[in-house]
């Protein structure tokens, strides 16, 4: 009997995303929040960090929230690129990392939201 542990193996990571706007203005629509997160990579990592693929799987206006895909080796550097995004259209925002995975399947519930 041999045990074997991958580790890293995943080709993607998935996060499940908030973007909080305190004033209540103006939300982004799914093409507006696609490019808010290749300029956050931009900024902070330059030409090559916003050629980084990232997907927007889903992504829901009404909670501004969104579901990203992600090749492994770049988790990194969008968590960090949207954790250091401050602005969008000169009003103060943050993003909100809620969940992140190595699996889709995992970000389908949330044990803390659970309603018993």
């Amino acid at each position: 009997f041999e045990r074997r542990v991958l580790r890293g193996a995943a080709e993607h990571h998935y996060l499940r995303v908030r973007l909080e706007l305190p004033d209540g203005g103006a939300r982004p629509n799914a093409a507006q929040f696609k490019q808010l997160v290749v300029t956050a990579l931009r900024e902070l990592h330059g030409e090559v960090g916003a050629a980084l693929p990232v997907d927007v799987l889903t992504y829901e206006e009404k909670t501004v929230s969104a579901i990203l895909r992600v090749i492994s080796s770049g988790l990194v550097k969008l968590w960090s690129a949207l954790t250091l995004l401050g602005f969008y259209q000169n009003r103060r925002c943050a993003f909100r990392v809620l969940q992140t995975s190595p699996f889709l399947l995992a970000l389908s519930g949330n044990s803390r939201e659970l309603v018993l």
